[in-house]
């Protein structure tokens, strides 16, 4: 028994917890409430004058010679009224929605901005774009028009069934048991085939998939001699989409014959009732367009209440998605430009640092790392993939804390610093640049908002970057292309570097930064970042050792351990080392 009670206590709290996620909404409506309210008196205004509508219709049929130049002007003054009502309806709803879903927007981007990196670790992109656009488009559905129709909708059926009350209870009976009944099985039907509808725009997506997926990879499918491959699996995708778009249409005709059987019959069957009733002297001929009209007024808005009722079902699930994001505890971030620390030299220390990622607990990653670096010096971080190299990096920008340890700049805890303000000091350059679809120069002053086009040149010069901006016709203004996939790779890092020198960091983090590059960029690449290096303290990541010979310090890792340290020379007589094994396979002096 005390089982059961705690279920119905479970679904009650569910029930209750939905309703006021979705009440939730409307603190965003606050500010807007008054002219809120007077959109919600147009809307009743126009669903009275519905209501009003077939009333003044059959007294148009009943009318006299006399009366009916009269009754024609009233029933076109409802229009217009009706018609007046909806217009301003429709743009006071638009108008507060429009500034209410503007806020939400806002709200959902800078809270995700602000979000830590365990939170986007565990979140794909799509996903959480999803979130800000189709949640909130749902939302402004809603409140835009389907919460509108939803209340015109309670009122007209209402509203209809009292008219209809008040001159026949017996005849109102009869509607209401027959006509609802109809619309609701029709509504049971529409779900089978939104079911189908659904299914069909899934394996089509998917289809579509496959042709993207295989003219992206096109060069591969030819090399591979798999065009007979890529035909079949394209070919049964198509397959099960007609099979699923055939039973669909089963669905559709029996829904569009039952609505031509059903609904029509259904006002066959209140005419030949109302007849009857007027027959025994129990209605007047006059009434029977008034009832028919609200017949089908109250069965028309059954039915779309369903579906209305769905809609706003939807929204409340589209609600919990982005009351999740807001609800998601934020770094202590600034969201005014942070000033620079008046003194600040880049000095970084680890003291006994484990780490292990949040998504992956059970492993270790750092272990009981410690290590120095004084301001201005160089330090390198080498060791086979999965190391811990670019842990240390992550951990040094505060993307992560640490699950024991300490990490101090200039002497002090991390903790000490403000977040945003000590961000402000560092500069990553990382192996895949990632440059924004605007300018090289907007890309370049990404580092220092409102800098100058002289401040901006000087910063690409001393990048190694002018030289080939300007060979562009458009220099500057020259777009780069989504991710920067107009520029080459050596391009893209040098524009990255010109960035930080912008920046002007006192810490600098180079994350593996001219792998990936052909010798001649790699030359180019280097010698700026040994321009950017100057006077900065320096951690950089590197395979390639010929990139950081002249380290101040080089520390080795093993399986999140330091096993090594020290500088290139003193590393390279150690025979029988790790460094001096990774310097040998690429034939390093």
């Amino acid at each position: 028994m005390s089982e059961q009670k705690t279920e119905k206590e479970k679904k009650r709290s569910i029930k209750g917890s939905d309703l006021k996620k979705a009440m939730r909404i409307f603190s965003y409506v606050r500010p807007y409430r008054w002219m809120f309210a007077l959109g919600f008196f147009f809307l009743i205004l126009t669903s009275l004058a519905s209501l009003a509508f077939p009333k003044f219709t059959s007294h148009l049929f009943n009318s006299t010679p006399d009366t009916l130049t009269r009754d024609m002007m009233i029933l076109v003054g409802l229009l217009v009224v009706q018609a007046a009502a909806g217009f301003f309806r429709i743009m006071i709803f638009v108008n507060v929605m429009a500034k209410s879903l503007a806020e939400i927007r806002k709200e959902v981007y800078q809270k995700m901005i602000q979000l830590p990196m365990t939170f986007f670790s565990e979140r794909r992109v799509g996903e959480l774009n999803s979130r800000v656009a189709s949640d909130t488009a749902q939302i402004q559905e809603t409140l835009t028009s389907t919460l509108a129709e939803f209340f015109r909708q309670v009122v007209m059926i209402f509203g209809g069934i009292t008219i209809l009350a008040v001159s026949s209870v017996k005849l109102t009976i009869f509607i209401v048991a027959v006509l609802p009944t109809v619309m609701l099985i029709a509504v049971f039907f529409g779900r089978f085939v939104r079911k189908y509808s659904k299914q069909v725009q899934q394996e089509v997506a998917d289809s579509n998939t496959i042709v993207e997926e295989t003219l992206q990879g096109i060069q591969s499918v030819k090399s591979y001699v798999n065009e007979w491959f890529e035909i079949r699996r394209y070919g049964k995708k198509i397959d099960d989409v007609a099979k699923t778009t055939i039973k669909g249409g089963l669905y559709r005709a029996s829904m569009a014959s039952f609505i031509i059987l059903g609904v029509f019959g259904a006002i066959v069957a209140i005419i030949w009732f109302a007849v009857r009733m007027i027959h025994a002297g129990e209605l007047e001929p006059g009434q029977l367009t008034e009832f028919v009209l609200y017949a089908m007024f109250i069965g028309g808005s059954s039915a779309g209440l369903a579906n209305v009722y769905a809609s706003i079902q939807k929204t409340i699930g589209a609600t919990e998605d982005l009351f999740e994001i807001l609800d998601e505890p934020t770094e202590e971030v600034q969201t005014t430009r942070p000033e620079k620390l008046s003194s600040f030299n880049g000095g970084i220390e680890f003291k006994n640092v484990e780490f292990s990622y949040p998504t992956r607990k059970e492993t270790t990653v750092l272990k009981g790392v410690s290590f120095k670096a004084n301001p201005g010096e160089q330090v390198a971080l080498v060791g086979i993939s999965g190391a811990g190299k670019s842990t240390i990096t992550q951990l040094i920008s505060r993307f992560y804390k640490p699950n024991s340890g300490t990490i101090e700049f200039d002497g002090k805890p991390a903790e000490e610093f403000k977040l945003s303000e000590l961000r402000n000091e560092m500069a990553l350059v990382p192996q895949e640049v990632l440059l924004f679809g605007g300018t090289i120069k907007e890309n370049i002053e990404y580092g220092n908002p409102g800098a100058s086009l002289e401040e901006i040149i000087e910063a690409a010069k001393k990048a190694n970057a002018h030289e080939f901006i300007d060979q562009f016709p458009e220099g500057y203004e020259t777009l780069v292309g989504e991710r920067g996939v107009q520029l080459s790779g050596g391009q893209r890092q040098r524009v990255a570097i010109a960035r930080a020198v912008l920046k002007d960091p006192k810490i600098l983090l180079l994350d593996e930064a001219t792998s990936s590059l052909d010798s001649e960029s790699e030359k180019l690449v280097q010698e700026a970042l040994e321009t950017l290096m100057k006077g900065r303290t320096s951690v950089v990541i590197a395979h390639r050792l010929s990139t950081i010979k002249n380290a101040d310090q080089i520390l080795v890792l093993k399986e999140g351990e330091i096993v090594e340290r020290g500088n290139h020379k003193e590393l390279r007589r150690k025979e029988t080392g790790l460094y001096q094994q990774l310097s040998s396979n690429q034939f390093l002096d």
